[in-house]
């Protein structure tokens, strides 16, 4: 009824089931992973070697993306940073986390931060608070909340005295 296998089938099995060195180059692996979203040369890296490439192929599919002007770093980060600032509701330290994630140098990170951001962290962490808040809540709980995502402790205290003050002038 039942029948086992010998030995040499489960070895062939086993071949199958290990993985092979890709089929494309790392190259034009590089360049699908850049078509679909914009990468860091760190995250590129990673993600080529999860992939099975070699060191040195790695090396030089990143050394011709960088020639060609297709992987740049300190423009990449600017264009995140930047899209994150204007669109986001996130605190600026959220934001630099996120995109260190995304595999940028911290030092990269931290020079596209704008001198001042006070009144752009005031304003992110309103709508954090108008979203999840009433004015009548806790002012504990809400600076308690803004201070888990990030904010600047002036920003939160700004934040959630105009916010107080809009339940009074209603």
């Amino acid at each position: 009824m039942w029948r086992y296998r010998q030995g040499g089938d489960d070895e062939a099995a086993e071949e199958k089931k290990r993985p092979r060195k890709p089929k494309k180059t790392a190259l034009m692996a590089a360049v699908d992973l850049l078509a679909r979203q914009e990468q860091s040369e760190n995250k590129l890296r990673e993600k080529l070697t999860r992939k099975g490439y070699e060191a040195e192929e790695i090396d030089q599919a990143i050394t011709r993306l960088v020639e060609m002007r297709y992987l740049n770093d300190a423009d990449a980060c600017a264009r995140q940073f930047a899209f994150l600032y204007e669109e986001s509701r996130s605190s600026v330290r959220q934001i630099c986390v996120k995109l260190m994630q995304r595999g940028f140098e911290s030092s990269l990170v931290k020079s596209c931060i704008p001198a001042d951001t006070f009144e752009r962290e005031t304003a992110a962490a309103l709508r954090v608070l108008s979203l999840k808040f009433k004015p009548s809540a806790d002012r504990q709980k809400m600076m308690a909340n803004l201070y888990r995502k990030g904010f600047d402790s002036s920003a939160i205290r700004a934040a959630v005295d105009r916010f107080c003050q809009e339940d009074i002038s209603d």
